[in-house]
């Protein structure tokens, strides 16, 4: 068995995630290979997106591309299988809780090569959310646990993982932010798009349990519109959220010249917009962090969240469509009394580092 480490990614949060690992093993000249899955984008598309984030061009692509949850997660195993067997890594590294993340800890569990799961432990206790299921599923299998807050080691031990296989290592997603964060601040996002600085929303929707159910996305309209009333909103629209708003005839509703519509922006784009916004709405786990950490009012359009602290520490507060909520914070908001965020620990920019120390000693001793 060599000593090289693969990194497992399938998904652009997955990458984010990935690039600070990277730059961490090449500063001690460790060696990895980057396997990307394909499971969201293709290789093409991803390109600049790789660029942008300072990681080098994938080792392997799957090129798997998108399916029903069972075959993408099999054709996954088959590919990475064919790969694994070639070069049998001294550990799979992998991340988050897409279906590739499952997948690749399967192969390697039944090949004996050791798994680290990079966010660990993060539960919604909503079983009929895919990533619900993959975490679960990925933890068990997993001999290095890396959590990002202390819920994570509660959730671990309470499905039986033993102690010593957890670390408290902080949020690498935090990482990536810090990388990036200046070259974010300087772009000209709000002259762009007519907005100003602490005076508007930024939204982002694209969870099933939003957008699938004609009645939840008709409520999500109306909640667009009411916000409207009070200040801009700029919503970089996910294709899922537009082609159901299509489907269920509900493009008509959203109607007002405080609305911004368009195409989804690049990670350093959307960063710079959430750094000039005075409120975020949203279903995505790593913009709740993100949002938290950078001390911006974010509101979160589900009935749960896998990531409770930043609701306890954070700037988070969960309204899934609940219209007297949010009607309720986002006035809070515009009067100055909306609740401040708290430092989180380990939160400091130096996760990759915690994590490299540790997967160093496990492979060299």
């Amino acid at each position: 068995m060599s000593k090289i480490i693969y990194l497992v990614a399938g998904a652009r949060p997955n990458f984010m995630k990935i690039a600070p690992l990277i730059r961490e093993l090449e500063k001690r000249n460790l060696e990895y290979k980057l396997i990307h899955t394909g499971q969201h984008y293709d290789y093409e598309m991803s390109k600049i997106f790789f660029d942008r984030l300072g990681i080098p061009e994938p080792d392997v692509y799957l090129n798997i591309g998108s399916a029903s949850h069972a075959v993408q997660t099999a054709k996954i195993m088959i590919e990475f299988e064919k790969v694994i067997l070639n070069e049998r890594p001294s550990m799979v590294v992998v991340v988050g809780d897409v279906n590739s993340t499952l997948a690749c800890s399967l192969v390697a569990k039944k090949l004996d090569i050791k798994i680290a799961h990079v966010e660990a432990g993060l539960r919604s206790f909503d079983q009929s959310m895919p990533e619900e299921i993959n975490r679960i599923l990925t933890d068990q299998l997993s001999d290095l646990l890396f959590i990002t807050e202390p819920s994570a080691e509660t959730n671990l031990k309470r499905e039986g993982i033993e102690q010593n296989k957890i670390y408290f290592v902080g949020n690498i997603m935090i990482d990536n932010l810090l990388m990036n964060l200046e070259k974010a601040k300087p772009l000209n996002t709000l002259t762009k798009y007519n907005l100003k600085s602490k005076d508007f929303a930024l939204m982002t929707i694209h969870r099933p349990s939003n957008v699938d159910n004609a009645a939840s996305l008709e409520k999500i309209t109306e909640i667009i519109n009411f916000i409207q009333e009070k200040m801009k909103i700029f919503f970089p629209i996910h294709p899922r959220t537009r082609k159901r708003l299509q489907e269920f005839d509900l493009e008509k509703k959203l109607v007002g010249s405080n609305l911004v519509l368009t195409e989804p922006v690049g990670y350093l784009k959307f960063l710079n917009l959430m750094l000039n916004s005075r409120v975020v709405l949203t279903d995505s786990g790593g913009i709740q962090e993100e949002a938290s950490y950078l001390k911006i009012p974010v509101l979160t359009l589900r009935k749960n969240t896998e990531r409770p602290i930043t609701i306890e520490k954070g700037t988070n507060e969960l309204v899934d469509t609940d219209f007297e909520k949010i009607k309720m914070y986002i006035n809070q908001i515009l009067t100055s009394t909306y609740k401040t965020s708290q430092k989180i620990e380990k939160w400091d920019g130096k996760t990759s580092e915690r994590i490299v120390n540790i997967i160093e000693k496990e492979i060299i001793g």
